[in-house]
């Protein structure tokens, strides 16, 4: 049997319509041209299998001892969290970290800028990488590890995250334990698989051990000023007496529902309970200072490093899931309520 003939750079250009030169620049990540084209052109080496060559992406041998970490934006809470725990463990292996901003517009794709850097290896925060994106990391042989994915990846890619929905557990039955007799739950939106998690976690238990009890749920988009104003909705929607329990699916929502329950006339904790998710540096400056379930953050850049380095190294890292887990942290705004009649709160009071 004779041996398949190589497919050549040429024969992609002829299937995208355009130039060998057009060809090569897309393949390489360099040059300005539209993402129409660049998409264009590695679609139609895909169809007629083109293999990148050696001297494509990264070098085999080396890298420049970077590691790229992508977001879409950076210097929030979070962000700044992971920096710093990813920071800390690729200084341990003499590597220093770039970052990367996921601009989401159609002509500056992230990809093409990495490809040129001789990178070993990218970490996606918050985001799910296209399939496009992820076929021009694996032909330049550089390991993507996603970090929090707002969904469920394809099998074939690493990712990091942390057990969202034992923290929504766990805050539903603290809220129970501390007397709350009515709830109200701000989810996030758009509702990513993290927060579905959390919010699962949280109704389900407040389901299962308080089943008579008013719960109102409300959504906002993962900011304070949204949350404030889906919290106001909220207290005015509940109709009963007692306690309340509120849970905001990150910290900064429930920053906004303080506000709201100020300018409602009640307060943390007298007249409502709070907590929050994720335990950024801010919830402890709250007055009163935010209950939270914290979420290992730095710990969780710092597994994304390593995870990575193994890939980079060559071990086989596709498909694999490290799940960090949270814990309840308990402050001021959770402080015990007035004791409650509800028989639910007085069996987990003891």
């Amino acid at each position: 049997m004779a041996p398949a003939r190589r497919v050549t750079l040429a024969r992609v250009a002829e299937e995208a319509g355009v130039s060998v030169s057009t060809a090569s620049r897309a393949l390489r990540g360099r040059g300005e041209m539209s993402a129409g084209t660049r998409t264009r052109v590695l679609r139609a080496a895909a169809r007629v299998g083109y293999t990148f060559g050696e001297s494509r992406g990264r070098p085999r041998d080396r890298t420049a001892g970077v590691i790229d970490v992508v977001f879409g934006d950076f210097h929030d809470p979070y962000t700044d969290e992971v920096v710093a725990g990813a920071r800390t463990a690729a200084a341990a292996r003499r590597y220093d970290l770039v970052l990367t901003t996921d601009h989401k517009i159609a002509d500056d794709d992230w990809p093409h800028r990495i490809r040129a850097r001789g990178t070993a290896g990218v970490i996606v925060g918050l985001r799910m990488p296209t399939a496009v994106q992820v076929a021009l990391m694996r032909d330049a042989g550089i390991p993507l590890v996603l970090l929090d994915p707002p969904g469920e990846p394809p099998a074939s890619l690493p990712s990091i995250r942390t057990t969202d929905r034992a923290g929504g557990v766990s805050a539903a039955e603290h809220l129970i334990a501390r007397g709350a007799q009515r709830f109200i739950l701000i989810g996030g939106t758009p509702s990513h698989r993290f927060g579905r998690g959390r919010v699962d976690g949280f109704t389900a238990t407040v389901r299962e051990q308080a089943p008579e009890v008013e719960l109102v749920r409300v959504d906002a988009d993962w900011g304070a000023r949204a949350a404030e104003s889906a919290c106001a909705r909220a207290l005015r929607a509940l109709r009963g007496g007692g306690a309340i329990g509120l849970f905001a699916c990150n910290d900064e929502m429930a920053a906004g529902a303080y506000r709201a329950i100020a300018a409602a006339g009640l307060s943390v904790p007298r007249d409502v309970l709070v907590v929050g998710f994720d335990d950024v540096r801010g919830a402890r400056w709250l007055h009163p200072p935010l209950t939270t379930i914290r979420q290992p953050i730095r710990e969780m850049g710092a597994a994304a490093v390593r995870t990575l380095l193994r890939g980079s190294d060559g071990a086989d890292i596709s498909g694999e899931t490290i799940e960090l887990p949270t814990a309840l942290v308990v402050r001021g705004s959770t402080a015990a309520a007035p004791a409650s009649s509800h028989p639910s709160a007085r069996t987990l009071e003891g």
